[in-house]
């Protein structure tokens, strides 16, 4: 079965309270739950193809809420981005978010319920792991008995040791950009300074960088050029073995590991040799950018790649029609020997939505590029709350900004998401969300899709730059697939070469064939295939034609 991961931030997903006050308090704009998954929401998301779900943001993070009345320290707003704070400033590794629990006193066994849900729907379960940096006011009360806090201990006199869990900038205080103040009576504190999370080294990160965060230090000495420091193994690392081995403990599934590539693959490839042999099915998921690190860090232990700088930013160039259709072609190509270890997607939490004002500006317009994500190869797909129904992501939430993202430094609620529970979808966003379950039950039912053998038929019809067309086989079942990229309705003359005959064992000839995109799936259209001559048929604007035979 092909993997179809469903991204959802628990704080936006169930959240039905429709008061979306700019820079709102939890109190004012409501707050979504973990048990706003139901069994009846996880059923329908296995019913719809999904395999695994990414709740993300479950742990603890920096926030502007007041939980100081059950034990949790507050946050110096200094340091916050937005009032609900950034999931990727985590403030203690073995919590739970409380924003996210009906009781935040019992927010631990909240979640595990949520686990055993999530697995009696037959669904696996993901969960962030923060790897490369916490919140400035980083201090776990939730660590079990035993483990020593990060920075606990360390030599703050020290700009780098592999003894010390942060890095420092000795003698200096930490003055940012802005106001140590934010409305306190008295202002963020912090001496010595310690470097920040996107590999700034002084005290004094800008407006653009990750300044809520701090970088943990996993034994390489940027101060001396990026040396590394591996032997005897660095602290940093068996504190946060010990973290992905206490989630692991919990049933978790898979970790998505943030910004994997800014932690040196040395660490890796220690730790999940050990998370594995003792959890073994568990996967990681990594976020790494540079395609020259893609095979290390497989090498190191990940399961699956971010295939961001490649598929994603080839698929976004056509759609926007700043590329052609060979863009893609040469997007898998550059992958060819580990695609099935590399997860496509259109959206997440840091991409702009495909329907926003900054990429295609309608919903619809991602369907070519979804059934290319999709049905290429048998690698897995990644999908975001509320991509189905064309989530525009235009609101002005507040420090999130009108950007076609939706936020997560806010507390809001997803305009689809409250219309779809309440039955008032437009005909539009109804018609396009059976399109995404019609694609992805091809996806999950069709042999020639999860597996058997791709050809590409780019480089034989580059006289149609705005179709991608490809074809798949597994045994008996043929399947040709054409994306029509474009505004207008195409006559598509689709060559297919002798080499797809030979390669794939296909005979000329008419086919009975059947476009499993038709509302009629029991009717049938001849289709011919010759070597080197066009195949024919049309294609509707920014559509696909999925042929079987």
């Amino acid at each position: 079965m092909k993997t179809i991961v469903y991204q959802a931030l628990p704080r936006l997903w169930g959240n039905r309270n429709e008061t979306r006050q700019p820079n709102g308090t939890m109190q004012q704009n409501g707050c979504g739950k973990m048990n706003d998954f139901s069994p009846s929401v996880l059923k329908q998301l296995r019913e719809m193809g999904v395999t695994h779900v990414w709740y993300t943001g479950l742990l603890r993070h920096a926030t502007k809420t007041d939980y100081s009345g059950i034990g949790i320290p507050c946050q110096h707003p200094a340091v916050v981005k937005g009032q609900a704070g950034s999931p990727y400033a985590v403030a203690d590794y073995y919590d739970i978010d409380p924003d996210l629990a009906v009781k935040p006193e019992q927010r631990m066994e909240e979640f595990r319920k949520l686990v055993v849900r999530t697995h009696r729907a037959g669904l696996k379960m993901v969960i962030d792991f923060v790897p490369n940096h916490v919140a400035r006011q980083y201090h776990s009360v939730c660590k079990p008995k035993g483990v020593k806090d990060l920075g606990e201990g360390d030599d703050v006199n020290i700009g780098f040791t592999t003894r010390n869990n942060f890095y420092y900038c000795p003698g200096q205080a930490f003055t940012p950009y802005f106001d140590l103040y934010a409305g306190e009576k008295q202002p963020y504190s912090e001496m010595p300074a310690r470097a920040t999370g996107n590999d700034h080294f002084d005290n004094a990160p800008g407006r653009n960088d990750w300044y809520e965060t701090v970088k943990l230090n996993y034994g390489v000495d940027y101060y001396a050029g990026r040396v590394g420091h591996f032997l005897p193994i660095p602290d940093t690392w068996h504190k946060m073995l010990h973290i992905l081995l206490f989630w692991a403990e919990q049933g978790v599934d898979a970790f998505r590991c943030d910004m994997a590539e800014m932690v040196p693959a040395e660490f890796w490839q220690w730790a999940t040799v050990q998370v594995k042999e003792q959890h073994p099915g568990l996967q990681f998921i990594g976020e790494v950018y540079n395609p020259a690190e893609y095979r290390r860090y497989l090498a190191a232990g990940f399961d699956l790649l971010y295939d961001k700088v490649g598929m994603y930013d080839a698929l976004r160039a056509l759609t926007c029609g700043q590329a052609d259709a060979q863009a893609v072609s040469a997007a898998w190509q550059q992958t060819g020997d580990i695609r099935h270890h590399m997860l496509y997607f259109l959206e997440n939490h840091d991409e702009q939505r495909l329907a926003s004002d900054f990429f295609a500006g309608d919903g619809r317009k991602g369907i070519p590029a979804l059934a290319v994500s999709l049905l290429l190869g048998t690698n897995p797909f990644m999908l975001y709350m509320g991509q189905t129904l064309g989530e525009k992501g235009m609101d002005a939430e507040g420090f999130s900004g009108r950007d076609g993202r939706t936020t997560i430094f806010d507390y809001w609620s997803v305009d689809t998401l409250c219309r779809h529970a309440k039955g008032e979808l437009t005909e539009q966003e109804e018609q396009l969300s059976q399109t995404y379950r019609r694609l992805m039950a091809i996806a999950q039912r069709q042999p020639a899709v999860g597996e058997g053998k791709m050809f590409d038929l780019c480089y034989v019809n580059r006289h149609q730059p705005r179709l991608f067309s490809f074809i798949r086989k597994s045994g008996k079942q043929t399947m040709l697939v054409v994306a029509n990229f474009s505004d207008d309705s195409l006559e598509a003359h689709v060559v297919v070469p002798r080499a797809a005959f030979d390669y794939l064992e296909m005979t000329e000839g008419n086919h009975k064939a059947t476009n499993l995109m038709a509302a009629d799936r029991q009717a049938t259209e001849t289709l011919r295939l010759a070597a080197d001559k066009p195949a024919r048929l049309s294609v509707e604007p920014w559509n696909v034609r999925v042929m079987a035979f």
